[in-house]
């Protein structure tokens, strides 16, 4: 399960791949973003959890917490997504990445204490980012409805179904399942929003918060979905869409 602050996590992770992706998404796209008109109120509903409850326990953590033990906390939440990464990339026919992932899962839980070293990157085992909305868009369901979900923020309609099957599978799933234990989800949803605290304002001063939130997320599906090299923009699309 990913968290509302995924709204704030998915558009500041993304700034920097914006000019990465094929996809131009205009404010009003009838075809991506038909609820609009809704998705709109969500995300302001969500953007108010986040400023009132997250930010502020986020700054907290920052505060306490020294930098590189951070950097420890987030490697290790990393690792342990490995299940759904590997199991995606099998289901995609990676089966050399597959291979891949599961060495570097080995050597950062070993050699990497429970990965909270990243041993494994300095080896050159570069990490993979993989989950079931990327493998149903490998699959052949390339295009989705844009969907802002309450409490968790931006998906398209494929991604928060794909999202049901990794959380599913997901260590930290499972320990909510079986042990009626929040903890490990808590500590994830903290680290994750302190490490964006440093861009918040490029959110805060975008003249239309909701359409940058909308457009990264979209281009930063389409980049993870065909692993770094998109399609190149449609160009003349674009004009006969101007």
């Amino acid at each position: 399960m990913t968290p509302v602050l995924r709204c704030t996590v998915i558009s500041l992770l993304a700034l920097a791949l914006t000019g990465c992706s094929g996809r131009q998404v205009q404010p009003s796209d009838p075809d991506i973003d038909p609820w609009e008109s809704y998705n709109r109120k969500m995300h302001a509903f969500n953007m108010g959890f986040d400023r009132v409850l997250l930010r502020p326990i986020a700054r907290g953590y920052d505060v306490v917490m020294p930098d590189a033990p951070q950097r420890g906390v987030r490697n290790f939440f990393r690792n342990l997504s490995y299940p759904v990464t590997f199991l995606n990339l099998l289901l995609q026919g990676k089966f050399e990445e597959s291979a891949n992932a599961t060495g570097r899962f080995l050597v950062n839980s070993t050699l990497g204490l429970f990965g909270f070293f990243d041993v494994a990157s300095k080896g050159g085992l570069a990490p993979y980012d993989e989950d079931f909305g990327q493998t149903l868009a490998v699959w052949g369901w390339e295009e989705s409805r844009y969907f802002v979900v309450p409490f968790i923020g931006p998906y398209t309609v494929r991604d928060f179904l794909g999202r049901s099957f990794y959380g599913y599978f997901h260590p930290i799933s499972y320990r909510i399942r079986e042990y009626d234990d929040y903890s490990l989800l808590v500590i994830d949803l903290v680290t994750l929003r302190a490490e964006l605290l440093p861009f918040q304002e490029q959110i805060d001063n975008a003249n239309d918060p909701y359409t940058l939130v909308r457009d990264v997320y979209l281009q930063n599906r389409e980049f993870e979905i065909y692993d770094g090299d998109p399609p190149a923009p449609d160009y003349d699309a674009l004009l006969e869409y101007d």
